[in-house]
C-alpha cells in the first residue's frame, strides 16, 4: 500500500464510504453453478446514502470541489443514476448546492421510472434538477450542464461540475485504485488467491482504478468488465483511453497493458437500463441462495456476467472469482412493474 499511497497522496480526499467493505464467499451461488468458487465484495455496503461504489469515486471529486472553493455542485447523469443520487446526498452532507441534469438515456419507460427509486432520494438530499431530452450524447450533456452552471454563477455560486464524458479528469477512479488495495489485504487474510475479477464496466471509473491499483500494486489478477452501456469494442476503448488518462494523473507511466482490458457485451442486449433473461436469473440467484440484492442496470448484468464467462469456458471449474458488487438498490423500485411480472 506504500507505493499506491505515494501516487494518491497530493489528492484531497474528503471521506464517504464507511470502509474496508466485506469480502465474503458465496457458498450457495457457487454450488448451484457447480463451477467457480465464488466471492464477493461488497461495495453495495459503503453505508453512504444507499451505498454503492460512487462513494468511494465521490471522495476525490469532492477533495478537489472542497479544495477549489466550490459552493455547489451540478452533475449529469440517466435519470435512475446512483452517481447522480450519491453526489446529491453528498453535497447534503458537506453543505454545498445541488443541482442534477437527468439525461433521458432508457426510452419507453413508465412514470415510475421518473419519480421512484434514484430520483426521489435526489428530493429527498435536497437537490433542484432539470431533465435533459437525449440520452446518447456526452458531449451535448456536458455543454448543456455547462450552460446550467453560468446561471448559477450569475446568482453568485461557485459551482464544480462532476461530468461523465471520456476525457473528464479522471479522479474517481482514485477511489478503486484505493479499494485494490484493500481486496489484496483481504485475499491475503483468506489465504486463498483470486484468479480473476469480474465488475461492471460503464463509465469506466471503477474498471479502471481497479485495474491500475491492482497493477500498481504489482497483481496480476485478471479484471473483467462486463458492459452495462456500450459494446464491447467500444467500451475497451473507453477503459484504455480513461486508463491512460489516470496513469497520466497519478504520475505512474504506462502500467497498464493494452491486452490487459477486457470487456464483454453478452449481457447487454437489449442495451441500457434495459433488461434481459440472464439479469433476471441473476437476480433470482442472488436473492435466493445469497440474500443479496442486485438491481437491473449494473449488479445484475455484471453477476450474469461473472456466471456467464464460466458457462462460455472463459473463467473455470475450480478458479476463485471475486465478484465486486457496486450497489445500485434504489434504482431496483424504478422497475418494479417488470420484476413483479417476472416473479409473479
Amino acid at each position: 500500500m506504500d507505493r499506491l499511497n505515494s501516487y494518491l497522496i497530493n489528492f484531497p480526499r474528503t471521506q464517504l464510504a464507511n470502509t474496508p467493505t466485506p469480502l465474503e464467499k458465496m457458498p450457495r451461488l457457487s454450488e448451484n453453478i457447480n463451477g467457480p468458487v465464488y466471492f464477493v465484495k461488497r461495495d453495495d455496503l459503503t453505508g453512504f446514502a444507499g451505498g454503492g461504489n460512487k462513494a468511494r469515486q465521490l471522495e476525490y471529486s469532492f477533495g478537489d470541489a472542497i479544495k477549489n472553493g466550490a459552493t455547489m455542485i451540478l452533475i449529469t447523469g440517466a435519470v435512475q443514476s446512483n452517481y447522480v443520487r450519491s453526489a446529491a446526498a453528498a453535497a447534503a452532507k458537506l453543505g454545498l448546492a445541488c443541482h442534477v441534469q437527468l439525461e433521458n438515456r432508457v426510452g419507453g419507460m413508465p412514470g415510475i421510472y421518473h419519480s421512484s427509486g434514484n430520483v426521489l432520494l435526489n428530493k429527498i438530499f435536497g437537490a433542484s434538477s432539470s431533465t435533459f431530452p437525449i440520452g446518447e450524447d456526452e458531449a451535448a450533456a456536458d455543454t448543456n450542464i455547462a450552460g446550467i452552471a453560468k446561471g448559477f454563477i450569475k446568482k453568485g455560486e461557485k459551482p464544480y461540475l462532476l461530468t461523465l464524458s471520456a476525457d473528464t479528469k479522471p479522479l474517481g477512479s482514485l477511489g478503486y485504485m484505493r479499494c485494490a488495495g484493500e481486496i489484496l489485504d483481504q485475499i491475503n487474510d483468506l489465504e486463498q488467491p483470486i484468479d480473476a475479477i469480474v465488475v461492471a464496466s460503464g463509465s469506466a471509473a471503477t474498471h479502471v482504478g481497479l485495474l491500475l491499483g491492482l497493477r500498481l500494486l504489482g497483481s496480476k489478477i485478471s479484471v473483467h468488465g462486463i458492459c452495462v452501456r456500450r459494446d464491447t469494442h467500444q467500451q475497451i476503448a473507453r477503459v484504455e483511453g480513461i486508463t491512460r488518462l489516470a496513469e497520466d494523473l497519478i504520475g505512474c507511466g504506462k502500467l497498464v497493458e493494452d491486452d490487459d482490458i477486457r470487456c464483454h457485451d453478452d449481457w447487454l442486449t437489449p442495451g441500457y437500463g434495459k433488461t434481459n433473461q440472464s439479469v433476471y436469473e441473476a437476480m433470482a440467484l442472488a436473492g435466493s441462495l445469497e440474500g443479496i440484492v442486485v438491481d437491473p442496470v449494473y449488479t445484475a448484468k455484471s453477476l450474469a456476467g461473472a456466471i456467464g464467462l464460466y458457462r462460455q469456458g472463459l473463467l473455470h471449474k475450480g478458479q476463485r472469482i471475486l465478484y465486486l458488487h457496486t450497489g445500485g438498490m434504489p434504482a431496483l423500485f424504478a422497475y418494479e412493474n417488470e420484476i413483479t411480472t417476472y416473479f409473479g
